[in-house]
């Protein structure tokens, strides 16, 4: 929950790749090239315009020993945590193996990394099957649906189901709030005001547990999160929140 961490931007981002991609054809040569899925905050940052910055960047990386070397190195150059580019959300219940086949090519790298992204409805799977509310998953559920509305290319609601059942079975996996959400931003058309109202949750919601860190230290873990959350800014109140964009005459 720290807040000091170096940000990855947008402009920053893919000035890291690239060093990466050069430290790693330093220590392994060219002969066994490597490959990496970007998932989650970093895969929007390359994508679109609306999310500012992230402070890891989540992948699936395909690669030998070598990477991990490089990607330390990388770590020393640029004052980047540890950690900077991980695959631990494979550890967590939004990972399926799946999402190598869904990958879309993006930029290659030195001749030596492949980088590629997750297509946008199983990217908005995986927010939803995540669905934090301390995090930029909801903003960024909302954010990627408002861009392609914008671009005349939109996400319909059978492409989103359809991904939720080509990763995770089914939406009955899906958390409740992340299900009351995607009915909401599918029955509006005030895309802004509900990313702005969804944001400012967020931030209610990561100070909420920024504060309790500082109270009470190594007491937050991923099992009680969401209970400890739940218990001071109350989750029924985003549902509440949602209820505002509801077409009128409907229950």
């Amino acid at each position: 929950m720290s807040p000091d961490k170096q940000p990855i931007t947008k402009d920053n981002l893919l000035i890291y790749i690239k060093e990466l991609a050069k430290e790693f054809r330093r220590l392994n040569g060219t002969v066994a090239p490597a490959e990496i899925i970007l998932i989650g905050g970093a895969a929007v940052l390359a994508n679109y315009g609306f999310r500012e910055m992230t402070y890891d960047i989540d992948a699936i990386i395909v690669a030998s020993s070598a990477m991990k070397q490089a990607i330390n190195r990388v770590a020393d150059k640029y004052d980047l945590p540890n950690g900077w580019l991980n695959a631990d959300f494979m550890r967590t219940g939004s990972y399926s193996r799946k999402l190598l086949e869904v990958s879309r090519y993006y930029k290659t790298f030195s001749n030596i990394l492949t980088v590629r992204v997750v297509a946008a409805e199983y990217l908005l799977a995986m927010k939803l099957m995540s669905g934090r509310q301390y995090k930029y998953d909801m903003s960024d559920i909302v954010g990627i649906l408002w861009e392609h509305q914008k671009s005349g290319n939109p996400i319909t609601r059978e492409m989103i189901d359809d991904a939720v059942s080509a990763l995770y079975g089914g939406k009955s996996v899906i958390p409740e709030n992340s299900l009351a959400l995607l009915n909401a931003v599918m029955r509006t058309n005030d895309y802004e005001s509900l990313y702005r109202q969804i944001r400012e949750s967020e931030i209610e919601s990561r100070d909420f547990l920024l504060k309790f860190d500082e109270q009470y230290p190594n007491a937050l873990t991923s099992d009680n999160i969401n209970d400890i959350l739940a218990r001071g800014k109350k989750q029924s109140d985003f549902l509440v929140e949602l209820d505002r964009f509801k077409p009128k005459g409907t229950e």
